[in-house]
This record gives structure tokens, sequence and C-alpha cells, in this order.
């Protein structure tokens, strides 16, 4: 997939030759079915990673749902790319160019309320996980340092997003929490699709298309329709945001500006939100 220097609607310039060797960790190769992927957080990427996985010979069934996070240690690690992997010391930037490339994006308000319940939140379902950067945004936000007092406190949603704002703007954020366009290789390479996840049922027979596997399905998310406008996440972004006083949401945006513009993404007062916009709304 070698492509000529280019410009792209965000004003980004491409190279003439992809620099997979820049990439970070997050982007992995799949010899087998000659396929690279970036894995951005929040955007399902444990569910690719294991069908992936699959597609490539490496797991013989389906994994358990609760037990999908095993695939970022030792089962995916030998097809990272990075420095600390053996992916780059086998194959070249021409090498890797020549295979069918792919990253799965989200509408930045969803991904942020998916991030908050998974990491920070109180839930009982998939919240704490990042228990000790939850404590640390109440220790900010409150005021409080008795350890005893914060091991009992949870974040709420409003308390994470004035915390986002400072710390992108004065610091850095866990993978989880920072804009999507960090995690992705652009502009150094030019992946051959992007991927609205809002989209991924529908897009995924093209995806497998193009690695030549036979189609794999993909682990299904919390939620149980797939319309998502209508998932939680949706629905959550949508209270909870018209919650957050103006000043918060507008640096907020400021912050994800360049992950809304790269797929047109809808704001949360969109009627097809979280959809990108000028696009047909999903079929119910």
């Amino acid at each position: 997939a070698v492509v000529s220097t280019q410009s792209t609607g965000r004003g980004l310039n491409y190279e003439e030759m992809s620099r997979w060797d820049t990439c970070g960790g997050r982007t992995y190769f799949f010899p087998k079915i000659n396929t690279i992927y970036t894995g951005v957080p929040k955007t399902g990427c444990s569910n690719w990673i294991e069908a992936l996985l699959r597609a490539e010979g490496e797991l013989k069934g389906q994994l358990d749902p609760q037990k999908v996070r095993k695939v970022h240690g030792g089962l995916s690690g030998r097809h990272r790319l990075g420095a600390s992997g053996s992916i780059l010391k086998t194959y070249t930037n021409e090498d890797l160019d020549k295979a069918f490339s792919f990253a799965v994006v989200r509408n930045p308000w969803t991904r942020m309320v998916s991030g908050f319940r998974d990491k920070v939140s109180s839930e009982e379902t998939q919240g704490g996980s990042f228990r000790g950067i939850g404590k640390g945004i109440v220790r900010m936000m409150r005021h409080i340092t008795d350890e005893k007092e914060l091991d009992k406190l949870y974040p709420t949603f409003t308390e994470f997003a004035r915390w986002l704002v400072i710390r992108q703007t004065h610091g850095t954020v866990d993978g989880h929490f920072a804009p999507q366009w960090k995690t992705l290789c652009t502009p150094r390479v030019k992946y051959d699709m992007v991927v609205p996840l809002e989209f991924s049922a529908k897009l995924i027979k093209t995806v497998w298309a193009q690695t030549g596997v036979k189609d794999i399905p993909i682990l299904s998310s919390y939620d149980k329709t797939s319309d998502p406008r209508i998932q939680s996440s949706a629905r959550k972004a949508k209270q909870w945001l018209m919650e957050i006083e103006l000043e918060t949401i507008e640096r907020l945006y400021k912050v994800y500006e360049a992950d809304f513009v790269m797929m047109n993404y809808s704001n949360f007062t969109d009627p097809n939100f979280p959809l990108p916009l000028q696009v047909k709304p999903i079929e119910t």
C-alpha cells in the first residue's frame, strides 16, 4: 500500500512509504493473514484482537467474553510492533506496507463515557479497574487526602470530565482516555481502512474479505441492541454531558477535536448521535 505524498481533510501529509517502524505497541501484525491492526483503547480492541488471533490460527475457539482481556498479554505480545517486539526484527517497512491495514475508531463522547464506566466508575459490572486514577480524581476535585475516606469514594462523570480537561492541558493521561489520533500511526502511515465502531457490524465482512479468511464473529459488547444510537453509552452520554457546564464541554471538544473531524462525528445533541454526520442512519 505505497501511497504518494498527499493531504487529507485534516491537513496531514502522509509519508511516501509508510513508516510502520514508528508505530507503538498497540499496533499488531498478523503474518499468516498479512494484516496490520491498530487497537485504539475503548473501541472494542480486545474483541478485534481475539478475532484476529482466531483468524491467524492461534486460538481454536472463541474466548469466554469475561476472559477476553487476556489477549493483551502473551497471546498477542509477539505480534506487537514497537521497539520491544520482534516483528520489526523480521519484517521491513516494505514488507509491512504490502499488508492490509486497518484501525477502528469511535465517537469521542461515547468513548469517553465507556472509559469512565469501565475504568473509574463504581459500576459493579465493569468499573474500578483503574482504581488509583479514580481515587486521584476524587482527591483533586474534592480536596480529600484521607486514604481511608478515599477508598470508599468514586468520581462522578462531571468530575472525570473536568479532570480530563486539566490533565490533557497540563499533563498526560492513560491511552484509554487520550485522543484516538495519538494511538493511530497517522500520518507516518496510511491505513487501508479506518472503521467507525458504530458501523463495524456492517463493515466486518469487508474487513475479513481483505484478509482472505472466512467471516469470523466478533465478541459482542455489553449491549443487547446493535443500534449504537440507543446503546447504553450513547444514552448515558446524552444525559451526563447535558449536566456539565458549557465551558468544560467546549474545552473537552478542543481536546478531542481531531478525533471528531477524523470521521465527521456528531455531537451528543444530534438526533443520530453517535453516528458520523451525513451518513444514512442504521435501519432498525
